[in-house]
């Protein structure tokens, strides 16, 4: 009775809203299975009853939805997502708000990413926790209309010189998500020509999944307006590192962080340690949601400060996860980073599959190795061996065989996105290992 009085205050509050900033179109966000984000407006005459009852459209043509027979679909606003879309005009603004997707009868459709997951995060609350996410998410710059990749500076790692000239683009960036109300920790150059990365501050999955969303589409959306393109594929140029999305995460409950230890030297408990454990245990059997294109895995290869080596550490930044000491000893800044996601995955379904996995540690209490700090990115195959140290899928096709066989993560997504992803990838590595690229023909067609 409680949660209803508060929904229906907040869509109370967002009328309000709308009447006094002068909105005159909303749009309503959600994403599809492979998480890129769909949207249709609305005017604001149309926000009460789209409040009460939702929106009906066509889902037959949403990557990964549902069937023609079966297409209708209703979106049904998010009052707490509501916020005005800084860069559209002030007179008969221009407002968001993401969207649960309902079937006709009432139910949450289970093709809907963000309900996926809020179904795991409810699991979880059962259980008496709260999961926390902070992404590190990299992009580029290039030059616009070009017809390939062409950098707007030779900048390294943290550069501050005229070197980095997209400055103003990130200062522009974090103006318009503060404005959104998405709090940002800090940004700067990364270490690939032209690669920037702006972390947002640690929030709960859901709100998070739904700030990397929004994050996304604002760095494209200034980056356009300056006559700059902005993307977040994760190998864009040849011999330069690809742009990853480290997430770190942690579970509290109430105040007290569930992954803190005090008496332990690394300041992490058995529960942190078990979540560890699952994450090096079942990451083969995720790879392909948090790194779901034939492109993410031209990133994950030795060499480019890419984690594919299964093991974890403290230091060592050739591990898949660490565990930051950026604040020894400081229980709230105790976390797991995880670091092979890559910023072009559907957040919803990423943080999703880690979770499960991290709490399919603590439920069968998972040992945890010990952790490696030499660097793996100097070890030689004999002595990854000796030591243990599994490695990533190496492509698309390998990673989805992985996904396919596991149950752990059937359950993590539901049937009906477990199904549909894995068929859309499939046709995507059909579609890629028939194509003819660039290197076969500067290679083979001159000797052949």
């Amino acid at each position: 009775m409680e949660d209803l009085k508060k929904i229906d205050q907040m869509k109370e509050f967002v009328l309000k809203k709308a009447k006094d900033n002068h909105i005159k179109f909303i749009r309503l966000w959600f994403t599809d299975v492979q998480g890129m984000l769909k949207s249709f407006s609305i005017t604001v005459e149309e926000l009460e009853s789209a409040l009460s009852e939702g929106m009906g459209f066509d889902g037959s043509s949403i990557e990964g939805f549902s069937r023609v027979e079966e297409s209708d679909m209703i979106a049904m606003p998010d009052p707490s997502t509501y916020q005005i879309l800084p860069w559209r005009p002030s007179e008969s603004g221009v407002a968001r708000m993401f969207c649960d997707i309902m079937t006709p009868d009432g139910k949450h459709f289970e093709g809907d990413p963000r309900w996926v997951l809020k179904k795991n995060l409810a699991k979880i609350k059962d259980l008496g926790y709260t999961f926390y996410v902070g992404p590190e998410l990299e992009y580029f710059y290039f030059k616009k209309d070009n017809g390939a990749p062409e950098v707007l500076d030779n900048g390294g790692y943290f550069d501050l010189t005229t070197l980095d000239v997209a400055s103003d683009l990130r200062r522009e960036t974090i103006l318009y998500l503060d404005a959104m109300g998405i709090a940002v920790e800090y940004s700067h150059h990364e270490v690939a020509p032209s690669q920037h990365e702006i972390d947002l501050r640690y929030q709960d999955a859901l709100t998070m999944a739904d700030a990397a969303m929004t994050y996304r589409i604002v760095v494209k959306e200034i980056a356009w307006n300056h006559g700059v393109y902005a993307t977040f594929m994760p190998k864009p140029i040849f011999g330069e590192n690809g742009s990853g999305m480290h997430v770190h995460q942690s579970l509290f409950k109430g105040e007290r962080n569930a992954f803190f230890d005090a008496s332990d030297p690394f300041n992490l408990s058995v529960e942190g340690r078990q979540y560890i454990a699952g994450l090096l245990k079942h990451c083969k059997e995720f790879v392909a949601i948090t790194n779901q294109w034939v492109n993410s895995y031209k990133r994950l290869v030795p060499g480019y400060e890419a984690p594919v080596y299964i093991s974890w550490a403290r230091k060592n930044r050739s591990t898949l996860v660490r565990v930051p000491l950026y604040k020894p000893g400081k229980e709230t800044a105790t976390r797991v980073e995880f670091r092979c996601p890559d910023p072009a995955c559907n957040p919803y379904l990423a943080f999703s599959v880690m979770l499960a996995a991290g709490m399919e540690g603590i439920k069968n209490k998972y040992k945890l190795s010990d952790p490696i700090e030499a660097n793996i990115f100097e070890m030689d195959i004999k002595r990854r061996e000796e030591a243990g140290i599994e490695t990533l899928p190496d492509n698309l096709y390998e990673a989805v065989k992985n996904l396919e066989k596991s149950t752990l993560m059937k359950d993590a997504l539901g049937e009906h996105i477990f199904n549909k992803f894995i068929e859309n990838k499939k046709i995507e590595w059909d579609r890629y290992r028939t194509f003819v690229t660039d290197y076969e023909i500067n290679n083979y067609l001159p000797i052949l």
